[in-house]
């Protein structure tokens, strides 16, 4: 490339923003029962100089809170002054699950089982289909922000799909505390940008509807590293003083009886095998069951249920 050669341009629901250009945008979606519109802002960032689009998107499931609030402090102090290539940054992909405190839409549908959608879908597929059509062919890599859902808490880490050597090493540029392979489900965001040749990494942490400070700033951090290591920022903000732990097996421990659940583990914590990492007892006492650790590992999701049924997953455990 030539050293005059600027970066290329990008064009979002017939919004033009040039190289060099900063510029919120809009995706009309549809509207509520009362005829007020509902649309998806996008934030672009468009550097002078070429280089990569990086698609940086949080609230697919509207009650995970901690990628919004991740996306707003990096808007708010200037975390996408990138030199070159350009950011497309999405803080709430679901707009509906977002305003109803709840993972889907109102219809019940989840908008991360709907891609690549459909125009003329339920509004879950319309709003996958929307975002594949308008933005996803202008992409070259995308990071997923998420949260773990149904009260249980991830530790902060990073998902990449087994098959895809770029995104396992997004992964381990983002340098999240953990980072593992992890299957595809149909219907999700990562199964369509791995269709389309988008290397993409899904960042857990955190549980619904719940900020938390640890989440929050190992995904700030995480993007930046991302965005250093494509050479779209400055190395010096780069951060890893602790390297990330690969996890080659996972699994999940799973409630043998229902009763109140009592943890005895951090979640995060390095365990030996047969350790006890919890209890299942009754009201009264009477019965208590040891939750054990079956091999060594860590621990990297709690279920903060209290009270569970048998067969609920309760540890999240990696070697």
């Amino acid at each position: 490339m030539g050293v005059d050669e600027e970066n290329k341009t990008i064009t979002i629901n017939n919004d033009t923003i040039m190289p060099g250009q900063n510029k919120l945008v809009h995706i009309n979606i549809a509207r509520l029962p009362t005829g007020t519109l509902i649309d998806i802002p996008v934030h672009v960032f468009n550097g002078k100089k070429p280089g990569p689009t990086v698609l940086v998107q949080a609230g697919l499931h509207g009650d995970e809170i901690n990628g919004v609030e991740t996306l707003r402090r990096m808007l708010q102090e200037s975390g996408f002054a990138i030199k070159k290539g350009a950011v497309i940054a999405v803080p709430i992909l679901n707009i509906f699950g977002f305003i109803h405190f709840s993972r889907d839409v109102p219809d019940g549908k989840d908008v991360n089982r709907s891609f690549p959608g459909s125009r003329i879908g339920s509004l879950a597929s319309r709003i996958a289909h929307a975002y594949t059509s308008e933005i996803l062919p202008q992409v070259d890599f995308g990071i997923d922000l998420h949260t773990g859902g149904g009260q249980r808490h991830n530790y902060p880490q990073v998902r990449y799909s087994a098959d895809d050597i770029k995104s396992k090493k997004l992964a381990e540029a983002f340098n999240a505390p953990f980072y593992f392979p992890s299957r595809l489900i149909a219907g999700s965001f990562r199964k369509t940008t791995l269709k389309m040749g988008i290397p993409t990494v899904v960042y857990e942490a955190g549980e619904s509807m719940r900020f938390d400070e640890l989440a929050i700033e190992n995904g700030i951090q995480g993007v930046q590293n991302v965005l250093c290591e494509l050479g779209m920022l400055p190395k010096k903000i780069m951060n890893k003083s602790k390297s990330s732990i690969h996890l080659e097996y996972t699994k999940w421990i799973r409630a043998s009886k229902a009763g109140m659940f009592i943890p005895e583990v951090k979640n995060g914590n390095q365990v030996i095998k047969n350790q006890i990492l919890g209890l299942i007892t009754d009201t009264d006492a009477k019965k208590i069951k040891k939750i054990k650790a079956p091999f060594s590992g860590h621990v990297f999701c709690i279920n903060h249920q209290a009270v569970v049924n048998q067969g609920d997953a309760l540890f999240h455990l990696g070697r």
